[in-house]
């Protein structure tokens, strides 16, 4: 009994190449979308902080002005 290794790689080595290959592409393919995609999200919430912190000030000086005390105007007897 001979445990020679053939030349030619059998049918189930080049499928078992193959299966490896392709999962190893879709893996780097998987990577790179799931890194687009967090760089989508960070952006997208530093969009979101900006508008909020835009909306904060703005309340916060409206709330300014209308806590300022008015003159009050003294009341004429008739």
């Amino acid at each position: 009994m001979s445990a020679r290794k053939s030349a030619e790689p059998s049918p189930e080595v080049i499928a078992r190449s193959n299966r490896r290959r392709l999962a190893a592409e879709e893996g780097v393919r998987a990577l790179a979308d799931v890194e687009r995609q967090a760089i989508d999200v960070r952006k997208n919430m530093a969009r979101l902080r900006g508008l909020r912190e835009i909306k904060e000030a703005a309340d916060a000086a409206l709330l300014a002005s209308a806590a300022a005390p008015k003159k009050r105007r003294s009341k004429l007897a008739r």
